[in-house]
């Protein structure tokens, strides 16, 4: 037993410290408002003459009982606080609701009494813990909907109508009316309604409160829905758990019942049931009393609620009622004919508008909890649904945005159960409504695509769409059809934009924006991985195996949407050859290798697009195969529960039925037979069925030929069809029926070629229905970017073209920037998905808006392009793109440059972006970082064509605005133009194009070698003799840009390299003149091998090949830079000496410094670097010794610069032999015997080329020959730790020593040098001086005869050599000397001694031979004994004195 909980107007009571003071505080307020409204009750009713008269006149009359009643309980209610007791709501409610009910009462009294009633209901003394709460709720709702009164005056009724209304609201919003039952809420329903339909005759604002408590109640009551559990007779959740028995309810509680409220002289109750809603809806509880009013058309819902469930506390069944009979509002409209008076609201709006108002609101509410209770949902997806298809065609506007609204919610919260429903809604509602040539007014199409574009800025419907219908076979492509649409709609064509552009615009980009969104969220495969169907397995019956795991769905759909493609390709090549369509799905693997009847029939059955003469034709073809494919093509369908015409509807709309009898009955056969066999229902045999379904055929054929005069009767018909049901008739209602079916809507047997949208129509209805229950679960689509891929690339073209058309348009600020926002989020999914195809199409729309590209007619672009709003939005969008997206970037590169290129004319650019943007990388804190400082190369080379000369960069731009030119003046700048200079250095500077280039090293390959590319393709190609200045500067500028991404990207320069290197040959070889282009080339070059030689060794040889380059420039263009070009080589060498390592690259090396010992201002820079490198040997190696050796005998050799540098670099060479001992004597220390004997080889081969060049020194005209031989004399003899072959001793005295003595004798006879003879003595003592050394060695060797004879020979010939003339006194005196030295020391070595008595000696015969020519005494000298016989001594004491005095005297 709880307490009455006060109501909050009596705070003072409440506050009351003690609970029992509190109690009966409590008390006492409710005793005084009970009391007060007796009081006011019973004023009213004396002052009727009725009530008044009674009450006064004597005694002995009784008083009227309803007065009598309210005295008694004017005396209880204070005595009742005494008590202790608590009391019971119905008590003190009785006096009151008896008043309502009387019919004597007139309308100010019960006004008063609702009023009453209506005050304690909302001061929540009525709350659960009230005593037999339950009675007080149900004999105020009884009391309430049975009211009765007298009616004296309009205004008093209207009064009292309002009030009940306002009375019942209460009941609901009551805390206790959760204790009302199921049937008590249908009552307050109904008669709320019957106020709404009765208000039409009244005033307005009756009319409109009605109205409003009606939507107020329904979403009371279906507020509650997502509170209750999920079982069929679930009711509000409640506190107490007291059954409730409520006995005596009959009809009275239903509509139809009691259509008034009393009887007698009450106008409210005399009122006619006007209009069609008794007539169509006979009441919410109807069909508790009636037969045959049921909810849905399938079996599980037509079972009513039975009246014991009725009674019980109110939940899913009083909603079920509520919303069916909102629903059957809808129906009303069908049956209803439009009479002067025929219902007071008007059907065209009226009546649809309310019902489908209350209708959302109660999706609102109920929102996803509809889904727990079968048959609430079942309303939905079906009745619902149905009668929102038909008044989404209506004409009016305001339907139609509130059909759009439900159907929103409906998505919103349903959208898992309405798979096939909202494909049928936007393939035949919006689809035809948004456009034009389906006849829809503009009102309509604005109302359509406001729709479409709400649903679009739901972030997951298109991918849903995309997933479930677009993915699936038997559904029509909804998002790609939405998406064209959308795109076609924001075209503006031949016409100015309009609202129409710009919603679909926003649709569109709502579409684009929720993609980009999602990119973030992560789950998309950048690598997009193509489907191949590796054999063949059924198409139709392809399932997934989980519909919530994307791991699972992802696949499933992206397989199933190729199938779809491919049928689609299928059914092209088959409408023009069906041979060749069959054959090609065959290859795809779609149909098997060996036909199938099952298989061909599921690809005429689920392929849209197919050509239905030709599917007819085959399936009424006599052929065996044929007509197992018909037999198996009727096998598809379900025509479960279905009427026989509207199942030969379904049938005869997938094909053409064929005009030849044979055909027609094959066809009618299989289809006959498929209906028996799911819905025999009144048919005895499958012969029924076919015989029914000819004469339907004949029936429609007859009824809608117009070459058919007399038409068919219903009793011709009937006629027609007797005894056709195994010998009976089939009944006359059934036939009736069939025949007024075919009358009125005729079955097309020549349907259209798919083209646009098909209406709904009922029979097509029933099949949705019938495949609802089939079609594959709904998929939810996450916020992760599953199928963006896919969904992008349908419908990025017509995207990117809508946008740029409507920018083209666009005359406003916020139209550009949806446009932008477009543009931008096009970018950014192109790039995540790496669709560089896409990003390049965006890359080049943009470009056109930009102006840049533009040839610019105005007189000063630069302000012109200031003032242009659009252009500047364009050109930072185009950068940014650059920027942010630029690694999937290709071929838009070209389009980029070429606003770059158009900038840099203008003279816009920052210096920044024409200087090295490698340097970021080296020092990246640059104080000027991103300001628009002069450019260096803007106008360096070039001055624009018929003006004055530009100040090169954007300040010098500014700035040359602020000046007045002294030849042509020119007045100061207007405030407009100052400012529009203002916006265009504000537009350059946001572009950060500098940005491109500086962080090139963060680009992908495939993008950088596009970019660099288009920098080459922008440059042009040089043509050999002149180019205009403008050209040059462009070249100038992009060979500047390419050799900064090259700098900027030295990681990946195997990449650039190839490209770079060819662009840079091409200017060297067509250049013939010096020009900042062929300097900048030659320099950048340099440049690039100087920063990258440190980092990429490997490259080294390729880097410094390319400096080949250098030696074949024209000779004025060599004369012009030789020196720079030595003082780069220079810094080159020095700072990477150690990493170049190849003979390649010091071959490259040293043809540069050879050429430079001929240039003189370039020879002393030149000679500088081969000191560098020969000093001391440090950077001398094998893979360089002889190039330097033979660099450094040019130097030599050369007569520009200084006067002692030939002997410097003779020096540098005899300096080199150090350098190859020590490496010989390191080889023996570290290396394996077979290594150090390879290298040994090889230092023997370079120290005879080292010789050589001396030896050629040797000959020049110069005194530096002297020096030469001094130096060549200390290479041959200094060699003892080389460990030189003997073979090549015998080389070097042919090709080095021999040779040169040769030479310098024939030079003696011809020129006449100075100090000649000086030369011929050291040469001489030289060929002693080695041989001498080298004697023992060489006398092992078996052609030492030959040499020997070699060194008398040259002595012979010097002896008698010639010096100007005449004979050398210095020779002939030398040449003896010599020669005896030579002989003492053969002789004491043992090498010269007769060894045989028998003349068969021949060295020593040939030696005294020659040596008897020179000097003939000197045999005598050196052999005094003359001894004869056999000489064998071993005298090495005075071999060794002797050797010593062969020394060089």
């Amino acid at each position: 037993m709880g307490r009455i909980r006060p109501q909050s107007s009596i705070k003072a009571i409440e506050e009351e410290p003690e609970e029992c003071e509190t109690t009966s505080s409590n008390k006492t307020a409710i005793a005084c408002m009970i009391n007060s409204e007796v009081s006011a009750v019973l004023a009213v009713m004396r002052r009727n003459v009725r009530w008044g008269g009674r009450y006064v006149s004597g005694d002995d009359q009784l008083e009227h009982s309803l007065i009598q009643s309210l005295k008694i309980l004017r005396k209880q209610v204070f005595s009742w606080q005494d008590s202790g007791q608590t009391i019971c709501p119905a008590l003190y409610l009785q006096p009151f609701l008896d008043v309502i009910r009387s019919d004597e009462t007139g309308a100010p009294i019960t006004g008063v009494s609702l009023s009453s009633v209506f005050k304690i209901l909302t001061l929540d003394i009525l709350d659960l813990d009230a005593v037999n709460i339950e009675d007080a709720m149900h004999s105020i709702v009884d009391a309430v909907t049975s009211c009765r009164f007298e009616v004296t005056d309009p205004a008093s009724e209207e009064v009292v109508l309002m009030k009940i209304l306002q009375v019942l609201l209460a009941c609901m919003k009551s805390k206790a009316s959760v204790v009302l039952s199921n049937q008590h809420v249908c009552t307050i329903v109904n008669t709320c309604f019957r106020v709404v339909h009765q208000a039409g005759t009244k005033s307005e604002v009756l009319q409109r409160i009605a109205r409003h408590t009606m939507h107020e109640l329904v979403r009371c009551i279906f507020a509650h829905l997502p509170e209750i559990d999920n079982t069929q007779h679930s009711i509000v959740r409640r506190h107490s758990s007291t059954k409730i028995e409520v006995a005596g309810i009959d009809n009275e509680y239903s509509f139809s019942s009691k259509s008034e409220n009393g009887s007698g002289p009450s106008e409210y109750d005399s009122l006619p049931p006007s209009g069609g809603f008794t007539s169509s809806s006979t009441g919410l509880l109807s069909h508790v009393t009636e037969e045959g009013m049921v909810i849905g058309d399938n079996g599980k819902d037509s079972v009513p609620y039975d009246l014991h469930l009725m009674t019980e506390p109110y939940g899913v069944p009083c909603m079920v009622e509520i919303f069916h009979f909102l629903c059957s509002l809808l129906n009303v409209v069908e049956h209803v004919g439009m009479g002067p008076r025929a219902n007071t609201m008007t059907f065209d709006e009226d009546v649809p508008l309310f019902a489908l108002g209350l209708i959302n609101s109660a999706i609102e509410l109920g929102g996803p909890a509809i889904r727990s209770h079968p048959r609430l949902l079942s309303l939905v997806q079906d009745e619902l649904f149905r009668n929102l298809m038909q008044f989404g065609l209506s004409m009016s506007p305001l339907i139609l945005s509130m059909v759009c609204s439900i159907v929103l919610n409906l998505y919103q919260h349903l959208h898992t159960e309405l798979k096939l429903q909202l494909e049928a809604f936007f393939s035949c509602v919006i689809l035809r409504l948004a456009q034009s040539r389906y006849g829809a007014s503009y009102q309509q199409q604005e109302v359509a695509m406001e729709a479409l574009v709400d649903f679009c800025r739901q972030k997951s419907f298109m991918v849903e769409m995309y997933a479930n219908l677009d993915c699936d076979i038997t559904c029509s492509n909804v998002f790609e059809e939405l998406a064209n649409l959308l795109s076609k709609s924001a075209f503006p064509v031949n016409s100015p934009l309009s609202a129409m552009h710009i919603l679909a615009l926003d649709g569109l980009i709502a579409v684009i924006q929720g993609m980009a969104e999602r990119i973030g969220n992560g789950s998309y495969s950048s690598e997009y991985t193509p489907i191949n169907l590796e054999e063949y397995t059924p198409f139709w019956m392809v399932k997934c195996e989980n519909y919530s795991d994307p791991d699972h769905w992802v696949p499933f759909v992206r397989r199933r949407k190729y199938i779809k493609r491919r049928l689609m390709i299928g059914a092209d090549h088959f409408n023009r050859d069906p041979k060749k369509g069959l054959e090609f799905l065959q290859g795809t693997h779609l149909l098997p290798d060996k036909l199938d009847p099952q298989s061909v029939a599921c690809f005429f059955r689920f392929t849209a697009g197919l050509d239905k003469n030709l599917v007819g034709d085959f399936l009424g073809n006599h052929d065996e195969f044929c007509v197992q494919v018909l037999h198996e093509f009727a096998g598809t369908f379900d025509f479960q529960d279905m009427n026989l015409d509207t199942a030969l509807r379904l049938f005869l709309e997938t094909f053409r039925l064929p005009g030849e009898s044979q055909k027609i009955a094959r066809v009618l056969e299989a289809f006959s037979e498929r209906y028996y066999e799911q819905s025999p229902q009144i048919l005895a045999n499958k012969d029924a069925a076919l015989l029914l379904s000819y004469s339907i055929i004949m029936l429609n054929t007859d009824q809608h030929n117009v070459q058919v005069k007399k038409k068919m009767t219903e009793e011709d018909f009937i006629r027609n069809n007797r005894h056709i049901n195994g010998g009976n008739d089939l009944p006359r209602e059934f036939l009736s029926e069939l025949y007024h079916s075919i009358c009125n809507n005729e079955i097309r047997t020549t349907p259209e070629q798919g083209a646009g949208f098909a209406e709904m129509n009922p029979s097509r209805w029933i099949d949705l229905m019938h495949k609802s229950k089939k079609t594959s679960p709904y998929i939810v689509c996450d916020s992760k970017a599953y199928l963006d891929h896919d969904m992008f690339a349908i419908m990025s073209g017509p995207t990117i073209a809508a946008i740029s058309v409507v920018f083209d348009h666009a005359e406003h600020e916020d139209v550009y920037q949806t446009c932008i926002d477009g543009f931008l989020a096009v970018a950014k999914i192109s790039a995540c998905h790496h669709l560089e195809d896409v990003l390049d199409d965006l890359v080049v729309s943009l470009c056109k808006f930009t102006t840049l590209l533009n040839p610019s007619l105005v007189e000063e672009p630069v302000l012109a392009f200031g003032d242009d709003a659009k252009a500047r939005k364009a050109t930072v969008t185009v950068f940014t793109i650059a920027n942010k997206c630029g690694d999937f970037i290709r071929t838009g590169w070209r389009n980029i440059l070429d606003c770059i290129l158009r900038l840099h004319k203008l003279g816009l650019l920052p210096a920044r972006v024409a200087s090295d943007a490698a340097d970021d990388s080296e020092a990246s804190s640059d104080p000027g970082h991103g300001k628009p400082l002069h450019n260096s190369l803007s106008a360096a080379h070039m001055q624009s064509l018929g003006t004055p000369r530009r100040s090169s960069g954007l300040m010098g731009r500014f700035s040359q605005l602020l000046s007045i030119d002294t030849e042509e003046p020119r007045s100061q700048p207007t405030e407009q133009q100052l400012a529009a200079h203002q916006r265009t250095l504000q537009t350059i500077q946001k572009c950060q194009i500098d940005t491109i280039f500086t962080e090139s090293k963060f680009l992908l390959a495939d993008s950088l070698l596009q970019l660099a590319r288009a920098l080459i393709w922008a440059a042009g190609r040089p043509q050999k003799g002149s180019s205009s200045p403008e050209d040059e500067d462009t070249a100038v500028f992009c060979l500047e840009l390419l050799i900064a991404i090259t700098l900027n990207n030295r990681d990946r320069i195997a990449l650039l390299w190839q490209g770079v290197y060819e662009h840079i040959a091409h200017i060297v070889h067509s250049t013939i003149m010096p020009c900042a282009l062929i300097e900048k080339a030659v320099f950048g070059l340099l440049r690039i091998c100087q920063r990258l030689l440190p980092y990429k060794e490997n490259l080294a040889d390729e880097l410094l090949r390319s400096l080949q380059l250098v030696t074949k420039l024209d000779a004025r263009v060599t004369d012009a830079y030789c020196e720079q070009i030595t003082q780069e080589v220079s810094r080159l060498v020095k700072a990477n000496a150690s990493r170049i390592r190849s003979q390649m690259g010091w071959r490259t090396i040293s043809q540069l410094l050879s050429i430079t010992a001929r240039h003189l201002e370039a020879s002393e820079a030149g000679f500088d670097v081969l000191s560098f490198i020969m000093s001391d040997g440090s950077h001398l190696s094998p893979a360089n010794f002889v190039l330097c050796i033979d660099t450094a005998r040019n130097f030599a050799e050369s007569r520009v610069g200084p006067a002692d540098r030939p002997a410097l670099a003779v020096d540098l060479m005899a300096a080199s032999a150090s350098c190859l001992a020590c490496w010989s004597k390191d080889a023996r220390e570290a290396m394996a015997e077979a290594e150090a004997l390879k290298l040994s080889q090889d230092i023997g081969e370079m120290w005879l080329r080292l010789v050589q060049g001396l030896r050629k020194v040797c000959l020049d005209q110069r005194e530096v020959r002297n020096h030469a031989l001094s130096s060549l004399q200390m290479c041959l003899t200094g060699v003892d730790e080389m460990y030189l072959p003997y073979g090549l001793w015998l080389q070097c005295f042919d090709i080095v020593i021999f040779t040169m003595l040769d030479d310098l004798i024939e030079l003696t006879s011809q020129k006449d040098y100075r100090n000649m003879e000086e030369t011929l003595i050291l040469a001489l003592k030289l060929l002693s001086k080695v041989f001498l050394q080298l004697l023992h060695e060489l006398s092992q060797l078996t052609t030492f005869c030959k040499l020997w004879l070699g060194v008398l020979n040259r002595m012979e010939k010097y002896m008698k050599v010639k010096v100007r003339g005449k004979k050398s006194e210095k020779l002939q005196e030398l040449v003896p000397e010599l020669l005896k030295n030579t002989l003492v020391v053969m002789k004491s070595k043992g090498v010269l001694v007769q060894r045989s008595a028998l003349g068969g000696d021949s060295l020593w015969e040939l030696t005294w031979l020659h040596v008897n020519n020179i000097v003939p005494s000197l045999q005598a000298e050196v052999f005094p004994d003359n001894e004869s016989g056999l000489i064998e001594s071993d005298q090495t004491d005075v071999g060794g004195s002797a050797y010593a005095e062969a020394g060089p005297s």
